[in-house]
């Protein structure tokens, strides 16, 4: 038996993409141009917005995958999103519970880039 499939284990996903994005360890952080180019604190505190949000509900949060949110410090706002690709990574990743066949890639952008 896979005891990381997700119908064993439905909050699995969540799990693993809220330590990836808490330690930005275990995956890829992806930054937007104006994200990049923002002064060094406040892309700092946007950085650490991301890390700590836990503002998760029906609307932002659907699936409970915790995948996605929007962070807002300093006048500037980000939303940030988790994908779960395969390894290449060229595609969706066949079992996102699973990182042994999952790269996560997390992007961070400004509202206005979207």
């Amino acid at each position: 038996m896979d005891v990381s499939h997700p119908a064993e284990h439905p909050h699995r996903v969540r799990d693993l993409n809220d330590a990836f994005r808490r330690s930005f360890s275990g995956g890829r952080v992806v930054m937007s141009a104006g994200v990049a180019a923002l002064p060094s604190v406040a892309r700092a505190a946007l950085l650490a917005a991301v890390r700590g949000f836990d503002r998760f509900d029906a609307d932002n949060d659907p699936h409970g995958e915790h995948d996605f949110g929007v962070a807002a410090v300093a006048g500037y706002r980000c939303f940030w999103k988790i994908d779960c690709d395969d390894l290449c990574p060229r595609f969706a990743s066949p079992d996102p519970a699973d990182p042994a066949v999952t790269s996560r890639v997390l992007t961070i952008m400004l509202a206005e880039e979207n």
